[in-house]
């Protein structure tokens, strides 16, 4: 089984086909989000602080970091994100820049071994990026190049492929790439389902690598986008998406999550799940419940 290990300085959480499935954090992120870019555009980060916490206790075992800001210093905005997220919580961060000077300001103060987010299959870029993931972190990996994307999802994997076998040649491993397969709108595809799954099978059976996403991209202009994420969230589990970038404020995408993990059989009897859904005992009941059994021990003794 192929295990992506990333860390921060104290934390590590692996991303893996045996593993529960890893929630990364999408809320860091300026873009759509008017009142955010311009906060931190300012240099106010206090609502990064404040969605970081969140999303943490909210479930999410990693966070997405973005700072592309339209004529910002998107690097100084990215590192010192990047250093007070790190102070708030040990879960370990994806650095998300498609400007390589980003990437690298934030990759040069992160502490522990972060996912890039992301290389692309551009030869140009895969030149430019694969140098510094072999210097600081593993990556995500885009199934797009030159050409653009693809609505083949066979082009698709012939370009994933292409980025493992390249980054192999600058001595990166496999484990240390999670390939995004590009999740299409099924709103204006109709087929973008099938096509995903039947990629991300391939990606999993054929190159052993884990995966991942931008799960609400599959519900984009859909009635119900929260219902429609956890059935797409629980069906990418079951062939073989090991992770996903999503919101975990919103609870059909965790309950569809979590529900993934028990019918895959990564939540030994089903504890997580029992002990987030069972009813509390009604008041008083507890009590006697517990009575109850000191009572049964006395006996037996």
């Amino acid at each position: 089984m192929t295990h992506t290990v990333v860390s921060s300085a104290t934390k590590e959480v692996i991303i893996g086909f045996d593993q529960p499935f890893v929630i990364i954090g999408e809320r860091i992120n300026p873009t759509g989000r008017k009142l955010l870019a311009a906060e931190m555009a300012e240099g106010d980060y206090s609502r990064v602080e404040a969605d970081a916490l969140a999303q943490i206790a909210a479930g999410a075992q990693m966070l997405d970091v973005n700072a592309g800001i339209p004529l910002a210093d998107e690097p100084k905005i990215l590192a010192e994100c990047v250093q007070l997220v790190q102070r708030l919580t040990d879960a370990p961060l994806s650095i998300d820049s498609s400007i390589v000077e980003a990437l690298e300001a934030g990759l040069s103060v992160y502490q522990g071994k972060a996912l890039v987010n992301s290389v692309t299959g551009e030869e140009e870029r895969l030149e430019i990026v694969l140098p510094l993931i072999k210097k600081y972190g593993a990556v995500v990996a885009i199934s797009n190049d030159e050409t653009g994307i693809s609505e083949d999802p066979d082009v698709r994997f012939e370009v994933a492929k292409k980025i493992v076998e390249r980054a192999q040649d600058f001595g990166i491993p496999k484990a240390d790439i999670v390939v995004d397969p590009l999740v299409m709108p099924v709103g204006a595809l109709n087929d973008a389902g099938r096509k995903v799954l039947h990629l991300i099978r391939r990606l999993r059976e054929e190159l052993g690598v884990n995966t991942t996403c931008g799960a609400s991209n599959f519900s984009f202009g859909l009635p119900n986008r929260h219902g429609m994420n956890a059935s797409f969230l629980a069906m990418a589990m079951g062939a073989g998406m090991t992770s996903a970038i999503t919101n975990p404020l919103h609870d059909p995408e965790m309950q569809g999550i979590m529900g993934g993990n028990v019918v895959m059989g990564y939540d030994p009897n089903c504890a997580r799940w029992i002990k987030k859904f069972r009813e509390p005992a009604p008041e008083g009941q507890e009590g006697d419940a517990r009575r109850d059994r000191e009572g049964r021990r006395r006996r037996r003794g």
